[in-house]
């Protein structure tokens, strides 16, 4: 199976280069400034289990004329890059070309879907933390390293199956889901919980459990995105959220949402897609979060702030 991967960051660089180790038959749409640094440095990864450079690979720039389709795209591109993503990889798509989603949240499925059609259009989830340094090498920051997708109806079903088979090429952990939806909700609910808290205390988790009600209030914003998942049909599972509030309440814990490090450095955020979206859908199943708004209005004020 021919892989489009779009764009070489943090998520696509990573699960790209694993693919490629691998031996899948991957290639990496980027744009010209960063295909320039790739024919030059190629792509390094620094991480717990060691080093990894590879090079030549292969590269696609996204203002060239585009040269055939692929049989999967796998978008790993930032929310807010999702129109010129589109823009992007809409010459390669064949008549049967399936399209892998990989950004937070839920909201880019209603786009791809008006876009492309639903039915090209499966689930899925990155598990990485990652990071790219000055000079676009990928440094992962725990050993955790997973793909999770699926299809979204019974009619998408063989397509999945088949980019399963290519996907278990890679050296990470490889899944195809039987109910994509509910682990997307489920990342859903911890991400805008964890970005919620971080953005708005401006401190890690660690530092949030030190105060005198941040255990408290975390585990309320906790809930009440739980609620929003529930209220959708999609309520979290308890063998998933009882490991999450052990997580997101660790004390001396350093973890933050990438969400918060974006802040930090002063960089756009996915604050509309993960945070925005949530309240957006508390407030359409009647579901009070005061928290919610306080840490959007908080992310709000910020790319006020940048845009000025």
């Amino acid at each position: 199976m021919k892989l489009l991967m779009l764009g070489a960051g943090s998520v696509g660089g990573f699960f790209g280069l694993r693919l490629q180790e691998g031996g899948a038959d991957v290639t990496f749409l980027v744009r010209p400034k960063r295909a320039a640094q790739l024919r030059e440095r190629g792509l390094r990864l620094y991480g717990p289990r060691g080093e990894m450079h590879f090079k030549p690979l292969q590269l696609l720039e996204s203002d060239a004329p585009a040269r055939g389709s692929f049989d999967a795209v796998i978008l790993s591109c930032k929310a807010y890059d999702l129109q010129s993503a589109m823009d992007s990889v809409r010459p390669y798509l064949g008549i049967n070309t399936i399209i892998l989603p990989l950004l937070n949240g839920l909201r880019h499925l209603e786009v791809l879907d008006q876009a492309f059609g639903a039915a090209r259009v499966l689930g899925g989830l990155a598990q990485v933390s990652a990071t790219l340094n000055a000079d676009g090498d990928i440094k992962q920051l725990t050993e955790v390293q997973a793909l999770v997708y699926g299809a979204r109806s019974a009619a998408q079903a063989a397509s999945a199956a088949a980019l399963d088979s290519a996907l278990q090429l890679g050296k990470f952990e490889s899944r195809l889901s039987r109910n994509i939806m509910l682990e997307m909700w489920e990342k859903f609910v911890l991400l805008a919980s964890l970005a919620g808290m971080t953005c708005l205390m401006r401190a890690n988790v660690g530092e949030i459990a030190a105060t005198q009600d941040g255990i408290a209030l975390m585990l309320r914003m906790l809930d009440d995105c739980a609620a929003v998942a529930t209220a959708a049909g999609n309520a979290p599972r308890p063998i998933y959220m009882a490991p999450i509030k052990a997580l997101l309440t660790q004390r001396n814990s350093l973890l933050e949402a990438s969400m918060r490090r974006d802040m930090e450095q002063g960089r756009a955020t996915e604050a509309d897609h993960v945070v925005g979206d949530k309240l957006r859908r508390a407030r359409a199943a009647g579901i009070e979060s005061e928290l919610l708004k306080a840490a959007y209005s908080s992310l709000q004020a910020y790319e006020h702030r940048r845009s000025t």
